[in-house]
């Protein structure tokens, strides 16, 4: 299945509390529940006005199903096509 990577504008996210933080957890596993196995959520990075969200899924129709039914927003989704780390520099055995 492919990753996405989904960019979420929302103003004031790095001052969220846990329990807001909390909250937006739920709510999004409660419709991945429901859409399963069609999307699953990997994990989320948060910065002050964004959430930047990593998924794996049939494809963007899921991904964008998940926001609309969770309420929350999709400023820009984006397939992912290859993962490098520092591992990518080594040489080929």
């Amino acid at each position: 299945m492919p990753k996405f990577l989904i960019e979420r504008d929302i103003p004031g996210a790095g001052s969220f509390t846990d329990e807001e933080v909390q909250a937006i957890a739920t709510k999004s596993n409660g419709v991945l529940a429901g859409m399963a196995p069609r999307a699953q959520w990997l994990h989320s990075y948060v910065t002050d006005d964004q959430i930047v969200c990593v998924y794996v899924a049939d494809d963007e129709a899921a991904v964008l199903e998940h926001a609309r039914c969770g309420g929350f927003p999709a400023t820009r989704v984006q397939r992912i096509g290859r993962v490098i780390d520092p591992v990518t520099a080594e040489a080929l055995a």
